[in-house]
């Protein structure tokens, strides 16, 4: 019998109905774990694989403190009273010069990106400090959080600001055993935001190619990342195998954060 280490484990993930999020929630409960996703859009699609894998699901706008507090409140209900692990993943992009964004751009973006696992980790934290055993949170931020990006100046500062939480909240909270990690992925395949920006392309197989060429091992490997390949790196520090790692942003875009490539 296949090891499962995150047995008896509970998890909660935002934007869990599609790409990184749906990954993350199908390979956590294939590891043992109890999974409860939220999204603002749940997916009919998704029943059945949900249904298979006993995931359940409910609505969640993670720009409001409520739905997060319903989620994680429900998931330590149905969990038998505890929760190990929160990914925060739910997030929005934001293409625009800042002299082009209206307030209600601000609010949407920030309030996603940030504001969301904000809240997130505010009501995981309360569960987990009660623990012995502690927990492990995933912010999943992306390589506009390590180095700015001109054309989305707002969404690299909601993708910065995540990771200076992730390090704030992993030093206040080490002591309660609360492991605090983010994920800083580059394009990745299959997932809302960069099916959306293909499927609005006037020449899709251009822009998938400008895609790819952004980050030099994808260059090499001609392919985007996987959701998948994002969603092992979040079962590694979900895990035990990751026990003194805390505070740390890992960077899963292919080298297409490290410089000048060119």
């Amino acid at each position: 019998m296949a090891l499962k280490p995150l047995e008896n484990r509970t998890a909660v993930i935002t934007g869990g109905a599609s790409g990184i999020g749906l990954a993350t929630a199908c390979l956590l409960a294939e590891k043992g774990a109890c999974v409860f996703i939220g999204d603002y859009e749940l997916r009919e699609e998704n029943r059945e694989l949900f249904q298979k894998l006993n995931i359940q699901q409910m609505e969640c706008d993670v720009q409001s403190e409520s739905d997060i507090k319903k989620l994680i409140e429900f998931a330590i209900e149905q969990g038998e009273g505890h929760l190990d692990i929160l990914v925060n993943n739910a997030g929005v992009v934001m293409v625009n010069p800042i002299t082009e964004i209206s307030e209600e751009d601000w609010n949407r973006c920030i309030n996603t990106n940030l504001k969301g696992p904000f809240f997130g980790c505010k009501h995981a934290i309360g569960q987990m400090q009660k623990q012995e055993t502690g927990g492990s949170i995933i912010n999943v931020s992306s390589n506009a959080g390590i180095l700015p990006r001109r054309h989305d100046p707002v969404y690299s500062i909601s993708k910065m600001a995540l990771i200076a939480l992730t390090k704030s909240l992993a030093l206040c909270h080490a002591p309660d055993r609360i492991r605090v990690n983010a994920v800083c992925p580059g394009p990745v395949s299959n997932t809302g935001i960069i099916n959306a920006d293909l499927n609005e392309a006037d020449n899709r197989e251009e822009l998938a190619s400008q895609f790819i060429s952004a980050s030099p091992i994808a260059k090499s490997l001609n392919r985007m990342i996987t959701p998948e390949e994002i969603a092992k790196s979040i079962l590694y520090l979900a895990s035990d195998d990751s026990e003194m790692i805390t505070g740390t942003s890992i960077a899963i875009d292919g080298g297409k954060s490290l410089g000048v490539h060119a």
